[in-house]
């Protein structure tokens, strides 16, 4: 039977419990996905999160909803408050959208060669957006003006790249969402991999199935063309969106984790077109690298190892980046070898 709720917009804006409590429950909770596939000529199985269905769109929503909870509870922030981010995108869309959910008027720092759609998203929402070039320092500069707005005391900064409550996020959601939705599939987790931007995933995803599990492997994933991971700094371009943004976040520890696992931009946008092309599901570059790293993590273990992923958004905000055109196949491509053939919910 359906029961009506009351919409977060009749709440009342000194009420942030509830405010926060309805959004909640649109955030979390995203279905996992047994996506079954022939890997040249070897039957494979590789679980991932399907994050689009949170409210903006991203797994970001996660983070976005774990800190402003945080930052209400110890007062840091207070209701009229800015917030203030510098992002990659979905970062920025999800503290647009549940900034102004809240109340908040939002201001996004972003490097100008993000795509027009998150932008457009952005803005949508009623964020006043500065987009920041190359030659005023890119991402480490929407960093610094961000920063530079941090004296004024009507202000709030996520800073998503340092805040220990994004990891803890992660810990406390999809990393015991995996646990429980891998447990109903009859499996535990042998390894996870996870594309890093904030390394908020991968770090609290981590704690969650070490604590679980203490042999299960835990891979941040890196484009090829920019090894920032690998060597400290950033040494290339790459088309990933909203991973390897030039440097390593402070809440990383790679210490903590198992190996880097590389993949390659072109690779990875093939297989994000043939997941929508021949399953259907419309995702981003970053989850087809993180399908791709999955693979490369379950070659290192053993073929039928219970690996999970993550797929971090839709495709609608790269249409008009390359993952809408014909990318060019390489010989040492993995996803040609790929014959996809079908998914269920777990």
């Amino acid at each position: 039977m359906y029961r009506t709720q009351t919409p977060c917009a009749q709440i009342t804006p000194q009420d942030t419990s509830r405010k926060l409590s309805c959004l909640s429950g649109l955030i979390g909770n995203t279905p996992m996905l047994k996506v079954s596939m022939r890997y040249r000529g070897q039957q494979r199985d590789i679980f991932a999160k399907l994050e689009s269905s949170n409210l903006s769109g991203s797994i970001k929503d996660r983070m976005a909803l774990g800190i402003l909870k945080a930052a209400y509870k110890s007062g840091a922030i207070k209701p009229g408050d800015m917030i203030a981010e510098a992002t990659s995108g979905n970062t920025g869309i999800a503290f647009c959208a549940l900034g102004r959910a809240m109340g908040h008027p939002v201001r996004i720092y972003m490097p100008d060669w993000m795509s027009v759609e998150r932008i457009s998203l952005m803005k949508s929402y009623g964020a006043d957006i500065r987009l920041v070039s190359k030659d005023e320092g890119g991402f480490l500069g929407a960093i610094a003006m961000a920063e530079a707005l941090a004296a004024r005391e009507d202000v709030f900064l996520p800073r998503q790249f340092s805040n220990t409550d994004n990891p803890a996020a992660h810990e406390t959601g999809t990393g015991n969402e995996i646990i429980t939705q891998l447990a109903r599939a009859g499996r535990t987790a042998d390894g996870f991999v996870a594309g890093v931007g904030t390394g908020g995933t991968v770090m609290g995803v981590g704690a969650a199935l070490r604590a679980a599990g203490s042999q299960t492997q835990i891979h941040p994933l890196e484009p090829s063309e920019s090894p920032t991971l690998t060597t400290g700094y950033k040494v290339g371009k790459h088309r990933i969106q909203g991973v390897s943004d030039e440097f390593i976040p402070d809440i990383v520890d790679l210490g903590a984790l198992n190996n880097v696992i590389q993949v390659s931009d072109g690779d990875s946008i093939i297989m994000a077109q043939k997941l929508s092309g021949e399953l259907g599901l419309s995702v981003g570059i970053s989850s087809g690298a993180n399908l791709l790293g999955a693979l490369k993590v379950q070659d290192q273990i053993e073929a039928d190892a219970a690996i999970a992923t993550i797929f971090c958004d839709c495709a609608k905000k790269y249409l008009s980046t390359d993952l809408a055109k014909t990318e060019p196949v390489k010989r040492e491509y993995m996803s040609p070898h790929i014959k996809l053939l079908g998914f269920e919910v777990v």
